[in-house]
């Protein structure tokens, strides 16, 4: 099969390489568009899956007794389309009610299809050449959000190109697959298709990209610790429901085994029962998961079990089903799986923490209780798909009830999450392991550094200013070297003539006193305001005397 998509990958390239096209230099040109690569896979999936499924209706009709399939051929390939459609989860309408306990191992079948041909059209269409997963080292933050947000449109593009074209096939499927007894719900297999289709392809385009350790980056980090957190949490839940279930079955294996000899289906149809309820046991595994949160399920109108007790009535006979318990209270020491729920989300704060911690204490319990919250919805849309109704009458409610379980997981494993995921953070900052507190420390440290560079280049200004005011200062207390004589002396006594390296008393006993640690004074200039009469620069100079005034 492989071989046969590679003949009809190449094949186009082969013939359109011969056309001469203007501008075409080479293989990468002539590729094919995302939507017809997605077109050829939608198609190859619903071709294999129908071809597999007819093959399992023609063994079916021929070991069944006759007149089960009394329309021949055609009615064998209606049946195979129904169960196509009952494998993407869509319900069925018939005389006197509905059916949509839709086994979710069916579900394995087209979804491994598409995910193959997801893989397929990306590599055809040349995705992982077009956009990279990855970036060289030391590569601009914006560069990397950019490339992120261009990943994740690319990733958006090739599930719906695959999604568009599988969802139009599936409605024509379905149109065929209606007959006088079953009519397939057209909305509803319009959507399941498109949905199942989309997830496919969308997780085959992050892998053909890049390998699965690089591409849960493209999700922010505070996103991506909640869902690593709801995904630990809800895989703990769904382990104990299964390891519940598989208990069940071994502990009644009697009564399973009894209710198949009552049967007596045959060898072919023995393989068909066993293969029947080996899909069925996925929906059993949801069934136990919803047991253990609390609301437990019913197996028609009237019936529950659940840890606070048994209540049964008239159930379908399918062997599986002699796995049930017996009707009246259960024992004490089986209700005792009510604290896994807890312990699932004390898991997922855990987790989530370590994926992304809180800078604060406060963001921590709020974020472990979203994660709660986002448990809750995976449950319960898990119990919404587990169950349905099996026809009319008693057997209408079959399953667990989606909003209980919904309610009861969010507030068993929210508030766990909370409280784990606000003790580890707090543990975190404590012993300093907390990578939220470091990088938070550091960009305030990076942030902060230039407004420390500038304070320490303000202070060292200031300093320099205050040293050189502290100096002027000490200059102009400084003691002058010579004295001034007031003007009514001057009628009396001669102006003193003053050199430059006359020193008063006042110089000679600031000298006697010890020095400290005073820089070194440069050297002085000469006193402008005192004139030298001794010195006429040979009759040169004109002295003027400033008391002259006062003589008169």
């Amino acid at each position: 099969m492989t071989a046969l998509l590679d003949h009809f990958r190449t094949a186009p390239r082969t013939v359109l390489s011969r056309i001469p096209l203007p501008g075409a230099t080479g293989d990468d040109d002539v590729r094919r568009p995302l939507p017809v690569s997605g077109m050829l896979a939608a198609a190859w999936t619903l071709g294999v899956g129908l071809a597999v499924l007819t093959t399992l209706t023609l063994i079916g009709w021929i070991a069944a007794p006759r007149g089960t399939l009394d329309g021949g051929l055609p009615e064998v390939f209606r049946t195979a389309a129904q169960l196509w459609l009952a494998a993407h989860h869509a319900g069925f309408a018939i005389p006197g009610g509905s059916v949509g306990l839709i086994p979710l191992g069916l579900v394995a079948l087209p979804a491994f299809l598409l995910y193959r041909a997801g893989i397929w059209m990306a590599r055809d269409a040349d995705l992982r050449l077009r956009l990279p997963a990855r970036l060289p080292r030391n590569s601009p933050k914006e560069q990397a959000n950019a490339r992120r947000r261009a990943q994740l449109v690319l990733i958006a593009q090739a599930g719906v190109s695959l999604a568009a074209p599988y969802a139009l096939l599936a409605g024509v499927v379905a149109l065929v697959a209606r007959n006088a007894i079953t009519q397939p719900f057209l909305g509803e297999a319009l959507v399941s298709h498109l949905i199942l289709a989309f997830v496919a392809g969308a997780l085959a385009t992050v892998r053909a990209i890049g390998p699965w350790r690089v591409m849960p980056r493209l999700l922010p980090e505070r996103l991506r610790s909640v869902a690593g957190g709801t995904a630990a949490a809800l895989g703990i839940m769904l382990l104990a429901g299964a390891l519940l279930v598989l208990g069940a079955v071994v502990a009644g294996f009697d009564e399973v085994r009894h209710l198949t000899d009552v049967l007596a289906p045959g060898v072919v149809g023995g393989l068909l029962l066993v293969l029947v309820q080996g899909l069925y046991l996925l929906n059993a595994f949801v069934w136990g998961m919803a047991y253990i949160a609390g609301p437990g399920f019913s197996v028609g109108t009237g019936t529950l079990i659940a840890p606070t007790g048994v209540q049964l009535g008239t159930v379908p006979s399918l062997p599986i089903l002699g796995a049930l318990p017996e009707a009246g209270p259960t024992p004490a020491w089986l209700m005792s799986v009510i604290a896994i729920p807890f312990v699932a989300g004390a898991v997922a704060g855990v987790v989530l923490v370590r994926i992304a911690p809180s800078p604060t204490y406060e963001g921590a319990p709020l974020w472990g209780f979203a994660c709660g919250i986002a448990t809750g919805c995976a449950a319960g849309a898990l119990a919404a798909l587990s169950g349905g109704a099996l026809g009319g009458g008693r057997l209408v409610e079959m399953g667990p009830a989606a909003w209980e379980v919904m309610l009861s997981v969010t507030l068993e494993t929210g508030v766990a999450a909370g409280i784990s995921a606000g003790l580890a953070n707090w543990w975190l900052i404590f012993r300093g392991h907390n990578t939220a507190v470091t990088r938070a420390a550091a960009k305030a440290a990076s942030a902060a550094a230039p407004v420390r560079k500038a304070g320490a280049k303000l202070a060292m200004a200031a300093g320099s200013v205050t040293g050189r005011a502290r100096a002027a200062d000490a200059d102009e207390h400084r003691a002058l070297p010579g004295h001034w004589l007031d003007a009514t002396e001057c009628d009396t006594q001669p102006i003193p003539v003053i050199r430059d390296d006359w020193e008063d008393e006042h110089a000679s006993a600031a000298s006697e006193k010890p020095q400290r640690n005073r820089r070194p004074e440069p050297p002085r200039p000469p006193r402008r305001d005192i004139v030298d009469e001794t010195d006429d620069k040979g009759g040169h100079v004109i002295y003027v005397d400033p008391y002259a005034w006062d003589r008169d």
